[in-house]
């Protein structure tokens, strides 16, 4: 009896429950018979685009009331084929089958209602091939009893290399959060394909959800030029007492002419339109009180400010390509934004619910966020763009390799994309050139010639620069007047020499008045690779560039320890000495007096002073090499193909002789090394394309590869793609390297990259 009455209470509920469903039908069935008549009067009648537009949003969210209605109707009703006995399965398939006839009626109307407002017809709408259709499997599959197909072919391995092991992952820790039963995730391999194809993208797309066939109605956002100050300045508001942004508001301020006419310019030459609009933040991290770092109190004290000109170009550029903004520097104003984000320290990678789509920072700010995130950092790591001085290589970037090696420091080790740093120079092609632009304020007014006195300004805002150095100094000024611009506490000893006129440290436009004044700028060996020798070259004074015998390093220099880059560095500033040399710049050997002595002569017999600044270094030259940086790069994207760019028409492969980098050796074609191709390179067939012959392959986790053994006739190919690398050479072993075009001045693009 017992039992019966069980029975008949489930009977009950379930005809309750059918009711309240069936009551719900109707009305969604009136719903879309009012909306095919409005639909069909409204085109019968001509009217404008912008009615069809309000129709369609009506329609949509009509359409998610109703399924929203529906979910929390069934809220309690167990979900999944393997349901038991009595959990209403059979209920929820009818609800499917009805549930998709609805929304493929939706679908349809929307498409007709976009692709009319858009000035076609209907007949342009794609049609879904008999042979696509096969591999869809819809909810009436589901009753006749078929199975969805989730299996992976080899050549979906070979394409996402990753989702084997991602989906390993799932079967043991999907019960670790609940954000992956939330996402669909119920323990069965299908829902884990599912999860990280739609959701975190490591799997392929699939024919299971339509997604090679749907099409995508989410409305674009376009970037527009934006020329109006004021707008960036109001961004900058300082979040506390320190006035870290300052200088910054400073720079940005006296530069912003400049700026519009350079955007100006480049409009001009290549089209701007239909640029994605993004949502960018753009977190200081070197501002903030725990970096240690003091630059907000220092910056008009003779502290560094090579830094703070690099972050002020970018905010520049972001700004005026017409992106939207979020600027924070203090760790309180992360926590309060991610505070308003809950799914920002959940594990799973959904990206959809973030605020932002790209986050510049630095390396502090990197760390400021790891310990914020947590577990959620992951999501975020490929939105990262890090301002990084001096570069990271692959070696120190990669934390396995590095820790094996012994040169893990805390600055390596990050794991991210190579290019996801962004450098003040083109130190090494591995990583993306930022750069900035330097500032100088010489124009149609003033003559590029005009008299200059016989004066010499040294290179060194702190006493400390100018120790050792007074026998250099002595040489030169046997031929000029020296002067300064040194930071001193006012009352203290002066340690400079008698004769230096010292001026201080001087605002932006009276440096620059200066130094269309003398006729040479002096290096004294530090600070590395600074701005201010290429804005002296752009005033037309002449860089005196010190040259370091044996050069700088990390095995060598205090200051390189521990920074993740093997690079050598022969001169206080590499790239004046490699992109500029005679007769804006002349590296000598300082403590060899004659050749200092040979080096002032000639410049004051040449007595030709004329202004240079490289095109990448102009508002114009970085404002096209970032528009096409934020456009073209994706690191977000995890199939394992040919990079679409720079494309594979930009690049040429070489065969580098034995111990020489890729960097080394594209750079002696007058080509540049280009990593995101290594792939295509990576097999004993690509080698054999240089008409080796192999006595032996193998493989190998090492920077060197893929290379050819020129000693043993051994090919070896890379093991860990994530050791592809354009720096490195070594004995005997020749690297296939991949070589692309340049533009002239413009180092960071192929030819044809820029648009």
């Amino acid at each position: 009896m017992a039992a019966a009455g069980q029975l008949h209470c489930f009977h009950l509920v379930g005809r309750s429950l059918w009711r309240r469903i069936l009551l719900l039908l109707v009305l969604c069935l009136f719903i879309w018979s009012i909306t095919v008549i409005n639909v069909t009067f409204i085109y019968s009648n001509n009217r404008q685009p912008k009615e069809s537009a309000v129709l369609h949003k009506e329609i949509l969210k009509l359409s998610q009331e109703y399924v929203r209605a529906l979910a929390q109707e069934n809220a309690d009703i167990v979900d999944g084929p393997y349901a038991g006995r009595f959990t209403a399965f059979d209920l929820k398939k009818t609800i499917a089958v009805l549930l998709e006839s609805i929304l493929v009626r939706l679908e349809r109307l929307e498409n007709y209602l976009n692709i009319t407002s858009n000035g076609t017809f209907l007949q342009n709408v794609p049609i879904v091939s008999p042979e696509e259709r096969q591999i869809i499997l819809s909810a009436q599959d589901l009753l006749s009893g078929k199975n969805e197909k989730c299996e992976l072919t080899d050549d979906d391995k070979k394409i996402y290399p990753h989702c084997p092991n991602k989906i390993e992952w799932m079967r043991t820790m999907w019960k670790s959060d609940p954000c992956y039963e939330a996402h669909g995730v119920d323990g069965s391999e299908c829902s884990f394909i599912m999860y990280l194809s739609e959701v975190e993208g490591w799997c392929p797309r699939k024919g299971w959800n339509r997604s090679n066939q749907t099409l995508s109605f989410e409305p674009k956002r376009y970037a527009n030029i934006t020329t109006e100050l004021k707008g960036l300045l109001d961004l900058l508001v300082d979040p506390n007492e320190r006035q870290g942004y300052a200088w910054i508001r400073m720079r940005i301020t006296r530069l912003w002419d400049k700026w519009v006419n350079g955007m100006q310019n480049l409009a001009s030459k290549q089209d701007l339109s239909r640029r994605t609009k993004h949502k960018i933040l753009v977190h200081l991290g070197l501002l903030s009180k725990q970096s240690g770092w003091k630059f907000a109190e220092m910056q008009f004290k003779g502290g560094p400010l090579g830094e703070l000109v690099q972050w002020s170009d970018l905010l520049s550029v972001l700004y005026i390509l017409g992106h939207e903004l979020t600027i924070t520097s203090e760790a309180e104003q992360l926590v309060q934004m991610l505070s308003e984000v809950p799914e920002a320290k959940t594990p799973c990678q959904t990206r959809k619910e973030l605020p932002v789509t790209i986050i510049y920072t630095d390396i502090v700010g990197l760390i400021q966020f790891k310990k914020r995130v947590k577990a959620g950092f992951a999501k975020f790591s490929c939105l990262f763009r890090i301002l990084d001085s001096f570069g990271t290589e692959p070696a120190y970037n990669h934390h396995v390799f590095a820790k094996q090696n012994k040169i893990l420091s805390s600055w390596g080790g990050l794991d991210l994309n190579l290019r996801q740093f962004f450098t003040m120079f083109p130190h090494s092609p591995d990583n993306s050139f930022m750069g900035f632009v330097v500032e100088h304020h010489l124009n149609d007014t003033v003559s590029e010639d005009q008299e200059r006195k016989n004066i010499a300004l040294v290179y060194g805002k702190n006493e400390y620069m100018w120790e050792g150095k007074k026998a250099y100094l002595d040489v030169i000024h046997e031929y000029l007047e020296i002067h300064g611009t040194v930071y001193q506490e006012q009352g203290a000893p002066s340690k400079l020499p008698p004769y230096v006129v010292n001026h201080g440290i001087l605002a932006g436009s009276d440096l620059h008045t200066l130094l269309r004044k003398v006729k040479v700028f002096v290096g004294l060996g530090f600070p590395y690779e600074g701005p201010a020798p290429l804005e002296a070259i752009a005033n037309g004074a002449v860089f005196l560039n010190p040259r370091f015998n044996p050069p700088h390093s990390s095995r060598n220099t205090k200051f390189f320890k521990g920074k993740p880059t093997q690079r050598e560095v022969t001169s206080q500033h590499p790239y004046a000495e490699v992109f500029i040399g005679k007769p804006h710049i002349y590296t000598i050997d300082i403590n060899n007096l004659t050749e200092v002595h040979e080096a002032v002569q000639a410049i004051l017999r040449q007595n030709k002073f004329s202004a240079y600044t490289p095109y990448e270094y102009t508002e114009e030259g970085m404002l096209q090499r970032m528009s096409a940086y934020i456009q073209h790069q994706q690191f977000c994207d995890f199939q394992h193909q040919v990079a679409r760019w720079p494309p594979s028409s930009a690049v040429t492969f070489l065969l580098a002789q034995p111990g020489l980098s890729c960097s080394q050796a594209c750079w002696a074609k007058d080509l540049i090394c280009e990593p995101t191709h290594f792939l295509e390179s990576n097999s004993e067939a690509a080698l054999r394309n240089h008409s080796i012959i192999c006595s032996s392959s193998s493989q190998s986790a090492n920077i060197y590869y893929p290379a050819f053994n020129a000693e043993t006739g051994a090919c070896i190919v890379q093991e860990d793609e994530a050791l592809f690398s354009c720096v490195g050479g070594k004995d005997n072993i020749q690297r296939i390297c991949p070589c692309r075009t340049y533009i002239p001045g413009q180092y960071a693009l192929c030819v044809g990259c820029e648009r």
